[in-house]
């Protein structure tokens, strides 16, 4: 057995593993690179294996940085199937066909301005590559036994982090010469929150001889810091001089954590009562499905509700420049969660200039995206092709993390039961990845390394 690292090593972004098993290849998730440039050119640049070689894909949740490469994948190639939960299923319904449909147009849109260095701009894939892709989609159970092959055999587990997350967990048994013995192989996706107001906790993992683990907040601690409180001083203080507050939040996970705590802040008193917009198609059905998912995460019906009532929904276009152009005091959630592309572009563009507004960011920023840049104090940016000048007030709220900090990490190591005889660590930034590969060694004793974008490692059975 072997396990190849073509993405999110090095960085947190461009999720790809795959597991080699003889003649059997399983990639474990597929996704798109972000941030620096050098990193999304590797999403046009052709992968060092063959996607027709590769058997099927399984995906640990429906994030863009695990998922999004499906359509190019599929597009050049790969005709097995794609195997997740059933929420993430239906999230990449959602989410791969706006991918997908926010190309299309920031390409013509690049066309029709002519900033673009390549002409004509092309979008990554189209929303037909997309449909292609969603029909390899195959839905499986959380805690049920998938047969690959003969040997391999494959199970998600809940992990928290976001609808349909999961840890993967693959067993390849031996002959009878072997007495019978099997090797466990576990992907842990992304780990959510112990204590996440809204998601379940991830589930604990009995036993692993190889381990492949994220490292986002690697040596990060989250604050300590009330993010409900942190937010309804943001929107007191911007409404008092006038201002709207923008928030580039993801529509999967994120964009739901801020609307529970904006409908907690109303139903309190705790903020003026202005008006709140989610401005993005795809966040609205993601969270219309989170309603519809009882027992997936920590909300009870009346709740998730509440959350669902606190803003106004904006679906096209039109409306969404209208509410760009309008100066009254209001809250507007847009995705991207880094500001890498959709209407929040719009939105930063038309209230980034005024210093009476805030913009806040809710999650993590990897490094070369705008959302890193606002963050760092940046006095312009450039968006559409012309450089912007950042007057607005740029807030961070950290606490609102769907990932597992470096405390929270450990005590879900510590649940497994013996030693791995390896824990690779992917899905971080340098320093994460390496101070929680030192971590996990003096902690622990177990045995961490930190592969290398396309480095290969054999499983000893």
């Amino acid at each position: 057995m072997q396990i190849m690292f073509l993405g999110a090593n090095g960085t947190v972004t461009g999720s790809k593993h795959v597991l080699v098993d003889g003649d059997t290849r399983v990639m474990v998730d597929c996704g798109l690179f972000q941030g620096y440039k050098q990193l999304r050119l590797r999403n046009r640049a052709d992968l060092p294996i063959y996607p027709s070689t590769v058997d099927s894909v399984v995906l640990t949740h429906a994030h863009i940085d695990h998922s999004g490469y499906l359509p190019l994948f599929v597009r050049n190639g790969f005709s097995g199937p794609v195997y997740c939960s059933e929420s993430t299923r239906d999230l990449c319904r959602i989410l791969l066909p706006d991918a997908a449909k926010l190309q299309e147009e920031e390409a013509r849109y690049a066309n029709r301005r002519g900033y673009s260095k390549h002409h004509p701009a092309e979008p990554l894939y189209t929303t037909e590559d997309a449909e292609r892709a969603l029909d390899r989609l195959q839905a499986i159970r959380f805690g049920e036994w998938l047969e690959l092959t003969g040997e391999l055999r494959v199970k998600l587990v809940p992990a928290g982090h976001i609808l349909g997350a999961g840890h993967a967990v693959f067993e390849r048994s031996h002959d009878v010469s072997n007495d019978g013995q099997t090797t466990t192989v576990v992907f842990s996706g992304d780990v959510g929150r112990i204590n996440d107001p809204l998601m379940n906790a991830p589930s604990a993992i009995e036993a692993a001889d190889y381990l492949v683990v994220e490292s986002t907040y690697g040596i990060r601690r989250h604050p300590k810091t009330d993010p409900m409180v942190e937010l309804g001083d943001i929107v007191r203080d911007t409404v008092k001089r006038g201002g709207t507050v923008l928030i580039p939040a993801f529509a999967v996970g994120r964009a739901q954590s801020v609307l529970w705590f904006l409908s907690q802040l109303k139903t309190k008193g705790a903020i003026p009562d202005v008006p709140v917009f989610l401005d993005s198609p795809m966040a609205v059905n993601a969270t219309e499905l989170f309603v519809r998912s009882e027992g997936q995460h920590r909300l009870t019906a009346s709740e998730a509700s509440s959350m669902c009532g606190v803003a106004r929904y904006i679906n096209s276009v039109e409306d969404s420049k209208r509410l760009s152009a309008d100066d009254r005091p209001k809250v507007i959630i847009s995705a991207s969660g880094m500001a890498t592309g959709g209407r929040v572009l719009h939105h930063l563009h038309s209230l980034a200039p005024n210093p009476a507004n805030s913009i806040v960011f809710v999650g993590y920023q990897a490094g070369g995206t705008r959302g890193a840049d606002f963050v760092s104090g940046t006095s312009e940016l450039k968006i559409h092709g012309e450089l912007v000048p950042v007057r607005a007030e740029v807030r961070s709220v950290s606490n609102l993390s769907a990932h597992a900090d470096t405390d929270e990490l450990m005590a879900w190591l510590r649940g497994f039961h013996g030693k791995p005889r390896r824990v690779f660590i992917t899905h971080g930034e340098p320093d994460q990845a390496e101070g929680l590969r030192k971590r996990i060694e003096r902690e622990l004793g177990w045995t961490a390394i930190v592969p290398e974008y396309r480095d290969v490692e054999n499983l000893t059975s």
